[in-house]
């Protein structure tokens, strides 16, 4: 799929404490290698949590930037993955290096839409589909990222699946 862009600082929080301040800068780099991998494997754990079935899922994180790896079940899970990733504070990008096993359905790829001030999911789905009572088919495909569906913010990126 490529590299997706993210609002930095506009998600969950996943790192925890803040980059370390007044050490020397070998400690200072040494501290959030560290810091990314514990925010990587934590993001490894949350998307098994969440049943988003990758296998050999691998993420990496360098700074603001995730490159994220494995097979994904089918195309929903892969999207789902990159969007559990970009939608943690802290990280500005993820590049998707994740492939799809074989299915027998070919599924069109979703669209990504950044929410922005006064967005509602019947909004969204007004823009996108025409009509805003299609408003659950956006909730469900960002579940299980989403709770309900008045619990968006400012700078999550949503999943538009192509209606049927």
């Amino acid at each position: 799929m490529g590299l997706f862009s993210f609002i930095k600082n506009a998600g969950a929080k996943v790192f925890g404490i803040g980059k370390t301040t007044g050490e020397e800068e070998a400690e200072a780099t040494a501290a959030e290698v560290k810091m990314e991998a514990l925010a990587a494997r934590k993001l490894e754990e949350t998307a098994s949590d969440l049943d988003l079935h990758v296998e050999g899922l691998s993420i990496f994180i360098d700074d603001d930037a995730a490159t994220v790896s494995g097979m994904a079940s089918d195309q929903a899970t892969k999207e789902k993955v990159v969007l559990l990733i970009g939608n943690s504070d802290g990280i500005a990008t993820v590049d998707d290096q994740m492939t799809v096993a074989e299915a027998v359905v070919v599924v069109p790829e979703a669209q990504f839409h950044a929410v922005v001030s006064g967005d509602t999911l019947g909004k969204i789905a007004k823009n996108y589909y025409g009509n805003a009572m299609k408003y659950p088919v956006i909730f469900e495909a960002n579940q299980p990222m989403l709770t309900h569906p008045d619990k968006i913010y400012v700078g999550q990126v949503l999943r538009i699946p192509a209606l049927d």
